[in-house]
C-alpha cells in the first residue's frame, strides 16, 4: 500500500479535500496479486470551484507526476466541488471490468 498511501498523502496535503477516496483497482486487471498499478481517485474540494474538468484533472496529475511517471499504469479521476458531490448524493461511477490486453493472452 506504499503507492496508495503516497497518493493519499500528496492529495490531502495539496488539495485539503472535504472527501478523498483512493481506491486500488489493480485486482480488476491482469496484474500480479498485490500490485499497485491501477487507481481510482474520488476527490471533493472547493479548489475545483469554477474550474473545467480538464483543469481539475491536470491539477491532480501535476501533483502525482512522479507516481504517474514511475508507478501508476492507470488513474481514473472523479473530481468534484462539494455542491456537485452533494447533487450526486455522494455516489461516483463504477469502473468497468478489465477487458484484458495481456501479452500472455492468446
Amino acid at each position: 500500500m506504499k503507492i496508495q498511501n503516497n497518493i493519499e498523502k500528496k492529495l490531502l496535503s495539496h488539495f485539503n479535500p472535504q472527501h478523498l477516496e483512493v481506491i486500488n483497482e489493480s485486482s480488476m486487471h491482469n496484474v500480479p496479486v498485490g500490485s499497485e498499478s491501477h487507481f481510482k481517485v474520488v476527490i471533493v474540494t472547493p479548489m475545483f470551484a469554477g474550474e473545467r474538468l480538464i483543469k481539475r484533472h491536470r491539477a491532480v496529475n501535476s501533483v502525482l507526476k512522479e507516481e504517474l511517471a514511475n508507478d501508476i499504469h492507470a488513474l481514473a479521476l472523479h473530481t468534484y466541488t462539494q455542491e456537485e458531490w452533494h447533487s450526486l448524493f455522494g455516489e461516483y461511477p463504477t469502473s468497468p471490468n478489465c477487458l484484458g490486453g495481456s501479452k500472455k493472452a492468446s
